[in-house]
């Protein structure tokens, strides 16, 4: 008989305690999201370690289960490293089992480098702290490992040529940056694909979009703005940001085209990039 996996993350244990606290009231998932009104999806995922209840449902957790702040004081302790809106993103996609991801004017942040993901921070902070900026570039360096794990989930990856194009950081750095990622497309680490500009007009041309899949668990969609976030588990919304993906990839170049043009790119920054040092 095989043993049942015990919760291994301080996430994990929180999530476990609230299923077992939940249990114990004698409550489905569905009546418990009833009372803390949300899907029994995302209690679902609470109770998996996936995500974190915001300081508002963890207490009606409390009041639901009679748990007199349990559940708000330990949310306390879980603060997360991540941006308020992304939070529960970085969370999720540790137990994916498939992202699709949409890099509109940026290369997304888990496969940027380290001087790309410095030069994107320093952007749009301009008042940055040497700490802070160290610990951005970490974070972002920490969620790329999930790709490059013995157990990496399915990495679809579609960029816009802009984003290929726009110099962040200056062509040495977006030559580094590219040949990256063609290398972890050529190494089976990513499903590559660019919506070249010549495409025109396509289904995701107003946002980002990113997507997870779980084994165990209904799937997300995440799109973001300025300072903003939008992570949905309704199910219409998610299969509307998942068609509109299918829609866009299905206008992209091929996987090997798309490889071979973000090479091709790439040469370009670093002639660039020698151009301006002669």
């Amino acid at each position: 008989m095989a043993m049942e996996r015990r919760p291994r993350t301080p996430r994990e244990k929180y999530g476990e305690e609230l299923r077992l606290r939940r249990v114990a009231a004698g409550l489905t998932q569905e009546a418990l999201g009833d009372q803390v009104v949300c899907s029994p999806t995302l209690i679902s995922h609470y109770e998996a370690g996936r995500r974190l209840p915001k300081p508002d449902d963890a207490q009606r957790i409390d009041l639901a289960l009679n748990t007199d702040g349990f559940f708000v004081r330990w949310l306390r302790d879980l603060d997360s490293r991540f941006a308020l809106y992304f939070s529960a993103v970085a969370e999720l996609e540790r137990e994916a089992s498939e992202i699709r991801q949409y890099g509109a004017a940026l290369i997304p942040g888990m496969l940027q480098t380290a001087d790309y993901s410095r030069a994107v921070f320093q952007a749009y902070r301009p008042n940055y702290r040497k700490e802070q900026l160290d610990e951005f570039v970490v974070s972002r360096a920490e969620r790329g490992r999930i790709l490059t794990e013995s157990r990496t989930p399915v990495a679809w990856t579609l960029l816009d040529e802009a984003a290929l194009r726009r110099q962040i950081g200056g062509p040495a750095v977006m030559a580094e940056q590219l040949r990256k990622i063609a290398d972890m497309a050529d190494a089976g680490r990513l499903r590559l694909h660019v919506l070249t500009l010549a495409a025109g007009a396509h289904a995701l041309l107003e946002s980002m979009v990113y997507l997870l899949d779980f084994l165990d668990a209904a799937p997300v969609a995440y799109v973001e703005g300025l300072l903003t976030g939008n992570l949905m588990d309704e199910p219409a919304l998610v299969e509307s940001c998942r068609t509109a993906y299918s829609l866009a990839l299905s206008d992209a170049a091929s996987h090997r085209e798309s490889v071979d043009l973000v090479r091709t790119i790439a040469e370009e920054h670093q002639h660039a990039h020698q151009s301006q040092r002669h």
